[in-house]
């Protein structure tokens, strides 16, 4: 298998905690020379689902992405880094939070680039939600996501019971909430 195939390079993984490395080469960029958007979009999935399937214990899909930050360009030649965590469950489902980080190896410096959270959601073998186990935070930093990630549960959750309304009112109304 050639490094096109599959750039992804696993690092560290605990229950809960993934983090993977991939080069960033000339085969993803766009037409300004950076890494493509869609790029690392495919990547957040990809870990994403790593993440919430190893967590889980069973096949993971992607419900929703909340939030994809693009705070500065990636470039060709740097080393970017992965970091996710689940930071909250429901009775099926997980928010998985992704930091990226990009290291260029000529200057030997680390940025932020990229923060993005995935709801993900555990599909059992008869194809339907699964549930997931608890998850409890044990150290300072996911204590502090958890309660977050709860706030950002409730948003998901009241922003689907609007377009829900829209839809049943107007059928034709696809405006996001």
């Amino acid at each position: 298998m050639n490094r096109t195939e599959n750039p992804l390079e696993e690092v560290v993984d605990e229950k809960g905690r993934l983090s993977m490395r991939v080069l960033m080469t000339p085969d993803m960029v766009n037409f300004s020379g950076k890494v493509h958007g869609g790029v690392l979009l495919k990547y957040l999935d990809q870990v994403a689902y790593i993440c919430g399937t190893r967590y889980a214990g069973t096949y993971v899909v992607t419900l929703s992405v909340d939030r994809v930050e693009f705070i500065a360009p990636i470039q060709v030649g740097e080393l970017v880094t992965f970091q996710a965590s689940v930071n909250y469950t429901g009775r099926t489902s997980m928010e998985v939070g992704i930091r990226v980080l990009s290291e260029s190896l000529h200057e030997q410096s680390v940025r932020h680039t990229n923060s993005s959270y995935f709801t993900m959601v555990a599909i059992g073998d008869n194809n339907k939600p699964t549930p997931v186990p608890e998850f409890k935070p044990s150290d300072t930093v996911e204590r502090r996501r958890f309660p977050e990630a709860h706030q950002r549960r409730n948003d998901r959750i009241r922003r689907a019971r609007i377009r829900r309304d829209r839809r049943e009112r107007n059928p034709l109304d696809l405006l996001p909430a």
